[in-house]
């Protein structure tokens, strides 16, 4: 067991409007939900406000007016990486934090998710599911993306955290699962800080719908 400390209870007063950024099968929308769900705050998932039924992507305004919805909340927890949102959500978070695994990690992840997900016929979002021809046979192979944009992503996120454009923002990087499951479970260990009754949460429409 984790002694409570100090240093976490300060932490989680970082935690009130958190972005979860990295590479796909880093385990954004994972962790997400587990802090969310420890910080007693909503999470909202990017890439189901950017996908409509049948794998149509929204248009930019349609997406970018749910993402003002939901960084108009004091408190939130959102994983994604989409560029076009950044403005909207890096301005007003607190704290970002950057799963920052190899390349190894985050492609077995990726095949395993998706062969789980084409198992199970998992729905997604909005009625969307994997396909094999999907996963494996176009351009929007989750696993060709994964191995041609790690290394791109891996820069990017380093230059906008040494460009300190966001000066507000708080950012905590780990490089491998074994250090996230360290952080949450201190987290869990130790007295939180809590939205109190009177704080705007982020609005029904922009928050993730559990299914």
């Amino acid at each position: 067991m984790v002694e409570p400390n100090p240093s976490i209870e300060r932490t989680s007063r970082r935690l009130r409007r958190v972005v979860l950024i990295g590479t796909s099968g880093s385990g954004k929308s994972t962790v997400g939900e587990r802090l969310a769900r420890l910080l007693a705050q909503p999470f909202v998932e990017l890439d189901e406000l950017f996908w409509s039924a049948g794998w149509q992507p929204k248009s930019k305004e349609a997406f970018l007016a749910l993402v003002r919805e939901a960084a108009s909340g004091q408190r939130w927890v959102v994983a994604g990486n989409y560029s076009s949102a950044r403005q909207e959500l890096w301005s007003r978070a607190s704290a970002v934090i950057w799963l920052n695994f190899s390349l190894a990690v985050v492609l077995r992840r990726v095949i395993a998710r998706t062969l789980g997900r084409l198992l199970h016929k998992q729905e997604l979002w909005h009625g969307n599911r994997e396909s094999l021809r999907r996963t494996l046979f176009t351009r929007d192979s989750i696993v060709w993306w994964t191995i041609t944009t790690h290394r791109g992503r891996t820069k990017e996120f380093a230059a906008l955290r040494a460009s300190g454009e966001y000066p507000g923002l708080h950012w905590f990087e780990f490089r491998r699962p074994a250090e996230v499951e360290s952080f949450l479970e201190q987290l869990a260990n130790s007295p939180l800080e809590r939205p109190h009754s009177g704080e705007r949460r982020v609005p029904a429409a922009a928050a993730q719908v559990k299914r």
